[in-house]
């Protein structure tokens, strides 16, 4: 009976808390989210799974403890290596071509990472975050959930899990988030630009720019030649043409097996303990500042670019929101926008492609200043 007693006294049963019951309710949201709602599934699947598997009581399955996660946690996380090999992935994926016809969209892609800055300089003086906290607390803003990860983990690895779940809670949500931003900003007229073809783009532009552009960001941002870095490769392995094992490799079941480790870690870093407190909710708020603020971002300067460029050269203003980094869902995003506007008449969804994929490289860019500033 004693035995009994004792095996019972150190079971699960025994030793779970309110928060951890609390901890399950969040992760059954992300995983509804994931089923009926279809937002982000491979990434919000692992993360609600690995939040359950945290908050199991005496399990040792969290990012923190002695587990096999733990284990992921410092080899995957702590060591760099997970995040840029997402990017590897990514640049496999990533068609630069849009960019490249239209360059003026890069700066775009540039204004759309306003929110970064906006939400960082918040966290830093109106709410008493320390400048590494700030730094990660405001690449929420680029919507880009391993460059959120790579950062946080050098800078604040206490709150990976509140800046990675908003990381990439906003980018599902882009599709509820973006609309209404537009619909502010824009007028019905501006809306209607219809965007001329983009200049054709030539295979020797499209192999030299992965390299020319992995060298000059690396040299002048240093920090961020591990997220530039593999992302160009990647993108050079896509356009080569005589790589294609390593581009199928790279894009497919590569970047799939990373997912679902960096998925997994990120949600068993949400434990009740560190998770439950006043902080995530105020970095949930300043992530959802730093979306809207780079939403924004690239919608005024696109409408700025306007009164400056020719009557036959001015850019519908609202693929500057697709300057966030989530590829490609922002794009779509302001082309089913415009499109419905517009009563199908104007659909810029390749216009829309090129600050998009430019805000990948500007988020990269952006936690390469963040970490040369602040890290050591």
């Amino acid at each position: 009976m004693e035995a009994v007693y004792e095996l019972m006294r150190q079971s699960g049963f025994a030793n779970i808390s309110w928060g951890n019951w609390v901890m399950f309710v969040v992760a059954g949201v992300l995983i509804y989210l994931a089923i009926r709602k279809q937002y982000e599934p491979l990434l919000l699947i692992p993360i609600g799974f690995g939040v359950i598997l945290a908050n199991l009581p005496l399990a040792q399955m969290g990012s923190y403890g002695d587990g096999i996660i733990a284990l992921i946690y410092r080899q995957g996380i702590q060591t760099e290596l997970l995040p840029p090999i997402i990017f590897l992935g990514i640049g496999v994926l990533t068609d630069f071509r849009p960019l490249l016809g239209r360059p003026l969209t890069f700066v775009l892609g540039a204004a759309a990472q306003l929110g970064i800055f906006v939400a960082a300089l918040s966290a830093a003086y109106l709410l008493d975050f320390t400048y590494k906290e700030a730094a990660c607390i405001g690449i929420i803003g680029g919507a880009d959930g391993p460059t959120s990860i790579f950062l946080t983990a050098k800078l604040a690895p206490h709150l990976l899990g509140p800046v990675a779940v908003a990381a990439y809670s906003y980018m599902s949500l882009v599709p509820v988030i973006q609309p209404p931003i537009l619909r502010l900003l824009t007028t019905e007229k501006e809306r209607a630009i219809d965007m001329p073809q983009a200049r054709p783009v030539s295979k020797t532009a499209v192999i030299i720019f992965p390299i020319v552009t992995g060298i000059i960001a690396s040299l002048a941002i240093p920090s961020s030649a591990p997220l530039i870095g593999m992302l160009m490769f990647g993108n050079l392995l896509r356009e080569c043409g005589v790589t294609d094992r390593l581009r199928k490799t790279a894009g497919g079941s590569l970047i799939d097996i990373v997912t679902l480790f960096l998925g997994l870690v990120v949600g068993a870093s949400m434990d009740a303990e560190r998770f439950l407190n006043h902080r995530t909710i105020l970095i949930l708020v300043l992530g959802a500042v730093a979306f809207a603020f780079s939403t924004a971002g690239g919608i005024l300067l696109g409408k700025a670019l306007n009164l400056v460029l020719p009557e036959k050269s001015k850019i519908n203003p609202c693929i500057g929101a697709a300057g966030v980094s989530a590829v490609p869902m922002a794009a779509r995003v302001v082309q089913q926008f415009v499109s419905k506007s517009t009563h199908g008449k104007v659909n810029p969804l390749m216009p829309a492609m090129g600050p998009n994929v430019a805000g990948v490289i500007g988020s990269a860019v952006a936690a390469g200043v963040f970490l040369t500033l602040l890290a050591g």
